[in-house]
């Protein structure tokens, strides 16, 4: 029997902690906004991005994402604050085992290219939507506080930071494409011509 009080216990991939006052949680913090001018000539970079999820039980998501060459699983908490910070935790993992969980998510897959914009001290990232939900284009800045004043690019539109409907796992359940679609129906339900 091992008894390892306030110790991480690692056995082979399996870390077992014996104190959870040990764990330590990262916490992102980040503003979303709508994209509504010219971003690509200020860019730096740019990736390309598939990505699927495990779960996305309200609150807890596990996604599996390819960046490039490069696998990823994430595990994210619940949104705090009104969805400016929540709990994340990311692994890199290798292509195939992030192709092989892929395998495993839940129907339908968010791809887009994510375009690295500096803006000061901070990096825009933001993410062109192709697929379902091509049109959309989001820009997120992670800040160290809640409080944290940025730079505001003239590119940057509404902000719609914890508006569920903008989250990865929804657009892949309720495409952008369809949202017009929606809207249509709820407001005409008979469908008629106007």
């Amino acid at each position: 029997m091992l008894s390892f009080v306030g110790r991480i216990v690692v056995r082979g991939s399996f870390i077992l902690y014996t104190d959870l006052h040990d764990i330590i949680m990262a916490i992102e913090i980040e503003r979303k906004f709508l994209v509504t001018g010219d971003y690509k000539s200020l860019a730096t970079s740019h990736s390309r991005i598939v990505q699927g999820y495990i779960c996305s039980a309200k609150g807890r998501t596990v996604r599996v994402r390819i960046r490039d060459k490069q696998g990823y699983l994430t595990i994210k908490g619940p949104s705090l604050n009104g969805g400016l910070s929540r709990y994340e935790f990311e692994k890199e993992i290798t292509l195939d085992e992030a192709l092989s969980l892929l395998r495993l998510c839940e129907p339908g897959i968010v791809d887009k290219v994510r375009w690295l914009v500096p803006a000061g001290k901070h990096t825009f990232e933001v993410d062109e939507f192709f697929g379902e939900n091509e049109g959309l284009v989001v820009a997120e800045v992670e800040l160290a506080g809640e409080d944290e004043v940025f730079e505001r690019l003239p590119f940057l539109g509404e902000e719609v930071t914890g508006d569920r409907k903008y989250y990865n796992s929804s657009l892949r359940i309720h495409p952008y494409k369809k949202w017009e679609e929606s809207t249509q129906l709820a407001t005409n339900p008979n469908n008629e011509k106007r």
